[in-house]
């Protein structure tokens, strides 16, 4: 069967058909587009549809309603098959860097909304989408859009802003608006910079320069009439087009999966290794798409998408009264916040149903309002079927008979006594699975209750109706003695035992009456305000009742402006774009896997421990060798040179596991294969058989067995012990910090290119670190370094993750390529590389701090653990930099503090931004809040109190010199209101009982420079060409902090030209020798001042040419230069001096300089449910001189949210065994779009100058990630104000990230209270804290 669709040719902006003959079932479009058109603009970022970056347009003719519809979908899980007679549009389809941006893209990236880029391609194509359907969205809309797509890089905050411009609010005279100029006066006196881009510069929207839609799949109704069928390896896929074609094929094949949107199964084929030799896609069947108003409600076909089901309900909506729409409106409620967009598009009402999901947001909705599906089957005929407590049988099982489809589902109108709610909490609002969601109805009668419906998922293997509270309640008031009857029915109908799948036990039953009490409310408010109520809802009770609203997001960004005098090609402190930027929003900007397919190249999957602590017993590849495609199983066994490395201790770990085991995702071997599925395949065939051992997962297990490795640091000043027979207080605590996931959108990639001769190879890696991959790699093979050439262009995001760890992957794709003589190629699935590369360290601290009655803190001793893994990587050098940190931006006289470094069975721990900074200063906050407690003041006045001045001296001996943190805490009180607002946030509390809100000002001191001392250096490496061109090459990896722009500003000024003259390649091995890692936030001091180095070189050269020719340009100058026989290529040098510290001797200065910074948050919680939202947040950075305000405050913004999910959001689940729950986007979530602060104020801090880095400036890369803590300090005051009102107004703990479960529970009340923790040890918990 051939298999036509169509795809815009990139160059031409014109569609082109496709016909492919013998398309493969289990081939996705995205597959297709990058393998087989080599359109490798959409990217692979998950492979389950949950990060967007594989995002592309589809459109199609609906003949139904005679229109073309434009939708986004993710490649990555939709089915080649399924795109027939469709239109794909991609990024390259819609402008390119040759032939014109579209408007689109243009403003992403001018308004410097792409970072890494990786995510970007996805972005632009959902916003294109958006577009397509309404030219001129609303903000709310716009913002909507992207709830299908992460970014890690940006913080989001430029993406909005660049896209802001198409909205009906946006003022198309930008700066210059009326509203404006008030500010803009002031500012452009003293200065000030307020506009990073210059929107009157942006190209129009013009929709009539869109691609048309191909005319043949519009005038003809072929594509949709014809049945198909697809025979691949593996799987058939059928497509039929008529009801009783498709009840044949399920009589025939009654194990066969019906597939819409390929967005469960596609999963559970990929991931789960689920099989699935049929698979039948009922898309184009027209009962089965029909939308039918009936006099009970309205009927859906089984294939209606949820975005079509969507648009329906809000036109009921509008078109009956509200007292009839009362479940549509819930059901409206609950698919804002399923998946996003790209998954609704495709996603069928009746896959959401049949697939039985126990956490299914959908269901619990179906089942409460009663809804009814038609089913059908050849051998039964056509019947009725009520969703109700019958209706789930088990896992994933259903009433339905095996050979049964569903053929449509009634919505039920409801009727004017019956009032009916949706209920959902997750980790994340938008695009996250739920952790307890509930349908809940109720019909009433003269306030009797004449039937009650309740339905709950996520509480047991089904959705479940708790039938005897249902029943019990019959015939009761709808009054408030009702409700603590109810909650102890729930708890008693809706048991869960401790260590239940999915943990979180206690918050799960709390979610059950907290649901149901919201319920009692809003229908009271309901009730009350159609006066059929004598009960009244207290006015400080009615914050719980609405759902869920956010103002549309605004922000400002402050910089110092460039002196007047500048010249104008002087590009240092200009806010100038990202300058991959363009080449990244077009999908141009090639990452390792774009490059184009070497000839015989081979591809590469990983083998891992599958578990936590074991011997090696045996390992069997035969299965996996006798498939199609494979080449060879390598191992430890294949190694030429050594089979072991170390970041800093030269036989840490191994490349190869040999005879043991010391973690789940150890690299045990690999298969080689022909292409990426055939290695895939694989190497999942292949069997290891273990003895087993006892794990060691967590710190505490870890101080339980005294499991630590042998380096052990500590810093000491002053006298402690006297210190604290001083103090007027001393008080005790601990801290808990949670590990992090870098969750990169391009994951670890490589490719390894052998040469013919020498033994030499060509490594192109996604690393920061080229000169440890090559060194590696050269000590694996038995060759000389010399020999080994690493090469990379771009990064796709790498915070700190891809330091080390990518050694990894890279040398067993290097050894393989070596046995053979040919490229072999791997780029890691996302759980391959989650559950490989290790995280950021977890924390665990036990502290004892002594103060004054005024809160001056006097001593501090404080002991330090951190769960390093199983591999000692850069575990101490994080430590080192905890025990730098552990004061923050405090004076404390008198400190004692150690390090310990747990060695357990999870992978090893790595390099993450911040690097051990942001875990030392949570410790210290979490003891001045304890101090604030103990005092009963505000821990605000705490930290003020005890802010670092000019002239002060560190624990470690280092002095304070041009200290801004007072400036910065001044200026971010002022700017951010904070007094104000905080007497605002104490009457709201005193006001509300089950909304609460925080307000908190947060300062971070980061010292900047490896704290290893010879790391201190970068090189550099400049030609100048003979037509005045200069190429730049440095140490430094661009992985989306604008490195790369930074030194091309940086080289601008030092050679005095623009820096459309200069251009900067790739890194590598070959040009730049013996780098450092890009890390430590040094990546501009140390390249920025080796390129200034190289650069004054040149100048030195050329300054007789200058001399003597005061008038000739710059061109000319070089041509003399040339023809006088001056060099034109030189290399520059830095080494940062007057730094280093013996831990040994406690003496010397760790840190070149600090960078420091204030943040002020405000938060609202809801107690009732642990869900939060950041009302506002200001921040006062210094920076010193900005190379790059726009770079700077990019930084920030990312950074900060990044923080911010490891202070609110990202949990690391992982066994007691020492398995790991969270793989993939689907269960570890990073914020989203709508995480943002609704207010975002960056201000970088005016006339600040740093003489100890390139042209005053300053580090910023990790210095602003810790001001996210003020989100969890504003969320643990709002907790307190909630607690407080329950009765518990002492001390409580609150470990990060402080999920929704923690948030909730620690709001302790009578609801919490009926669910009291088990006893540790009388149970195997779920999952374990790090």
């Amino acid at each position: 069967m051939q298999y036509i669709f169509a795809v815009i040719v990139p160059t031409l902006r014109q569609f082109r058909a496709i016909v492919e003959k013998n398309a493969e079932p289990e081939t996705t479009l995205l597959q297709y587009l990058r393998q087989k058109l080599c359109l490798t603009g959409t990217k692979l970022g998950c492979g389950e549809g949950g990060c967007g970056a594989c995002t592309v347009m589809i459109s199609k003719y609906d003949h139904n309603r005679k229109k073309i519809c434009h939708f986004s979908v993710n490649s990555c899980l939709a089915p080649l098959c399924s795109l027939h007679g469709m239109a794909v549009t991609t990024v390259e389809g819609i402008g390119s860097v040759k032939n014109g941006l579209h408007p689109v893209q243009e403003r992403l990236a001018k308004s410097h909304g792409s970072q890494c880029g990786f995510c970007t391609p996805g972005i632009v194509m959902s916003m294109y989408t958006l577009l397509r359907n309404d030219p001129q969205p609303t903000i709310q809309h716009m913002e909507k859009a992207f709830e299908g797509n992460l970014c890690r890089c940006t913080g989001y905050r430029p993406i909005l802003d660049g896209f802001r411009t198409f909205t009906k609010e946006f003022c198309q005279l930008g700066e210059n608006c009326c509203k404006n100029m008030k500010n803009k006066k002031t500012q452009s006196e003293d200065g000030v910079g307020t506009s990073l881009v210059n929107t009157r510069e942006f190209l129009p929207l013009d929709p009539t320069q869109d691609p048309i839609f191909p005319p043949e799949l519009q005038t003809s109704s072929k594509f949709d009439s014809q049945s198909l069928v697809y025979k691949g390896e593996r799987v058939t896929w059928y497509r039929p087009t008529s009801l009783n074609e498709l009840l044949d094929l399920k009589s025939s094949y009654p194990d066969a999966r019906l597939v819409v949107g390929n967005t469960e199964i596609g999963v559970e084929m990929k991931f789960k290794n689920m099989k699935y030799p049929v698979m039948i896609a009922p898309t184009h069947i027209p009962q089965l798409n029909d939308i039918t108003h009936t006099d009970l409600g309205i009927r859906f076909g089984a294939s209606v998408t949820l975005s079509r089901i969507d648009e329906e309900l809000k036109l009921a909506q509008e078109k009956y009264p509200e007292n009839k729409t009362r479940v549509f409106t819930a059901i409206r409620e609950m698919l804002r916040w399923f998946a996003g967009y790209q998954i609704r598009n495709v996603a069928a009402v009746a896959g959401n149903i049949i697939t039985a999901s126990p956490i299914s947001d959908l269901n619990p909705l179906f089942l409460a309002s009663g809804a009814v599906l038609e089913v059908e089957s050849k051998e039964d005929g056509r019947r009725q079927l009520k969703m109700d407590d019958k209706f789930f049988l088990g896992y994933r099982k259903t009433a339905m008979k095996q050979s049964e489809v569903v053929i449509n589902i009634l919505f039920p109108f409801t009727k004017e006594n019956e009032y009916f709610y949706g209920y959902k909490q997750a980790y994340r609002r938008e695009d996250d699975i739920a952790t307890v969601n509930a349908g809940m109805r109720v019909v009433i009668d003269d306030n009797c209750i004449k039937q009650f419906s309740l339905a709950y998922g996520g509480m047991a293997i089904t959705t479940v109706m708790p039938v005897k509270t249902m029943s019990a309640v019959i015939g009761r008031k709808w009054d408030d003695s009702l409700v603590p009857d109810v909650c102890r029915l729930l708890a008693e109908d809706l048991p869960l035992q401790p260590g239940a799948p999915g943990g979180m036990v206690e918050y799960r039953r709390t979610l059950t009456i907290s649901f149901f009490f919201k319920f009692y409310l809003s229908v009271q408010m309901q009730l009350q305000s159609m006066q059929n109520s004598k009960t009244k809802v207290p006015s400080y009770f009615q914050s719980a009742t609405p759902t869920f609203h956010r103002d549309p997001s605004k922000s400002s960004q402050v910089y110092q402006e460039v002196a007047p005098g500048q010249l104008a090609e002087d590009p240092v402190g200009r806010p100038i774009a990202h300058l991959s930027a363009m080449k990244q929003v077009s999908g141009e900007a090639v990452y390792i896997d774009d490059i184009p397919k070497f000839k015989d190249e081979l591809y590469m999957a990983i083998v891992t421990s599958s578990k936590a602590h074991a011997n090696i017993k045996d390992v069997d590849a035969s299965e996996a060798l006798s498939m199609p495609g494979v080449i060879d199983y390598i191992s430890h066994n294949d190694v030429p040179g050594h089979n072991t490395w170390g970041a800093i201790f030269p036989e840490d770990e191994e490349i190869f596991a040999s005879n043991q085991v010391l973690c789940q995702g150890q690299v045990v071997g690999a298969v080689i294969a022909h292409t990426q599925i055939q290695a895939q395949r694989a190497a999942k065939c292949v069997k290891i058989t273990y003895e087993e051992l006892e794990p060691i997962i967590t710190i505490k297990d870890a101080m339980k067995a005294e499991s630590y490795f042998d380096i052990k640091h500590a810093i000491e000043c002053g006298d402690v012990d006297v210190a604290f027979k001083q103090s007027d207080h001393v008080i005790e605590g601990e801290c808990h910090v949670g590990g992090q996931e870098h969750f990169y959108l391009e994951t670890v990639a490589v490719l390894c290119v052998p040469k013919s001769e020498d033994d030499e190879m060509e490594v192109f890696i996604s690393s920061q670190n080229p000169t440890e991959n090559q060194l590696v790699i050269s000590e694996a093979l038995g060759v000389p370094a010399n020999r080994i050439t690493v090469r990379v262009k771009r990064l796709g995001g790498g915070f700190g993750g891809k330091e080390t760890r990518t050694v990894l992957i890279a040398t067993p794709c290097a050894i393989a390529a070596y046995k053979h003589g040919k490229p072999v190629r791997i780029m890691l699935d996302r759980n391959e590389d989650m559950v490989t590369t290790g995280t950021r360290h977890p924390f665990y601290a036990k502290y004892k701090v002594g103060f004054t009655d005024t809160g001056k803190i006097t001593a501090l001793d404080v002991d330090i653990y951190c769960n390093a893994g199983m591999s000692m990587d850069l575990s101490c050098a994080v430590m080192d930099r905890a025990l730098f940190h552990c004061d923050n931006a405090y004076k404390i006289p008198n400190v004692r503090c150690k390090g310990y470094i747990c060695k357990t069975n999870i992978p090893s721990n790595t390099a993450f931004r911040g690097f051990g900074g942001p875990q030392g200063m949570m410790i210290m906050e979490q003891c001045l809040t304890d101090v604030a407690f103990a005092l009963e003041t505000s821990p605000v006045k705490i930290r003020e109190v005890n802010l670092y001045q000019e002239g002060d001296r560190t624990h470690y001996g280092q002095i304070l010199k041009v200290c801004q943190i007072q400036r910065c805490w001044d200026e971010c009180l002022q700017q951010s209101d904070y007094n104000r607002r905080k007497k605002d946030v104490d009457i709201f509390n005193s006001e509300n009982r089950w909304k609460k809100r925080g307000i908190c000002v947060v300062p971070t001191k980061f010292g900047i420079s490896y704290t290893a001392l010879h790391l201190n250096q970068a090189g550099a490496l400049v030609h100048i060409y003979k037509d005045g061109s200069v190429l730049l090459t440095h140490g430094g990896i661009e992985m989306g902090q604008g490195l790369h722009t930074k030194m091309i500003q940086v080289a601008g000024r030092a050679l005095g030209i623009p820096t459309s003259k200069i251009h900067t390649s790739e890194v590598g091995t070959n040009t730049v020798p013996n780098t450092s890692a890009t890390a430590a936030s040094c990546g501009s001091d140390l390249n920025g001042m080796a390129v200034k180095n190289a650069c004054e070189k040149l100048l030195e050269r050329l300054e007789p040419i200058f001399r003597d020719n005061p008038k000739a340009t710059w061109e000319e100058v070089i041509s003399k230069a040339y023809m006088n026989r001056i060099g034109l290529s030189t290399t520059g040098f830095y080494m940062t001096p007057d730094i280093g510290y013996d831990f040994n001797t406690g003496k010397g200065d760790p840190f070149n300089y600090f960078t420091n910074g204030v943040a002020c948050s405000e938060v609202e919680i809801d107690c009732l449910t642990g869900d939060h939202q950041v009302l506002r947040t200001d921040i006062v950075m210094d920076v010193g001189i900005s190379l790059n305000p726009a770079i700077d405050i990019g930084q920030i913004e990312g950074a900060f949210m990044q923080g911010y999910g490891m202070m609110m959001m990202e949990q690391q689940k992982i066994s007691p065994k020492g398995f790991l729950f969270t793989q993939g986007p689907g269960n570890y979530k990073i914020p989203g779009f709508g995480d943002i602060p609704v207010e975002f104020n960056v201000t970088l801090l005016k006339g600040s100058v740093n003489e100890r880095a390139v042209y005053s400036s300053k580090a910023i890369g990790e210095p602003p990630l810790f001001l996210s803590s003020s989100v969890f300090f504003a969320v643990k005051e709002a907790i307190a104000s909630a607690r407080s009102d329950a009765g518990h107004d002492g001390n409580f703990s609150l470990p990060s990230p402080a999920t929704p479960e923690r948030v909730r529970m620690a709001c302790e009340d009578q609801f919490t209270e009926l669910f009291p923790k088990a006893k540790e040890g009388t149970y195997t918990p779920w999952f374990v804290d790090l």
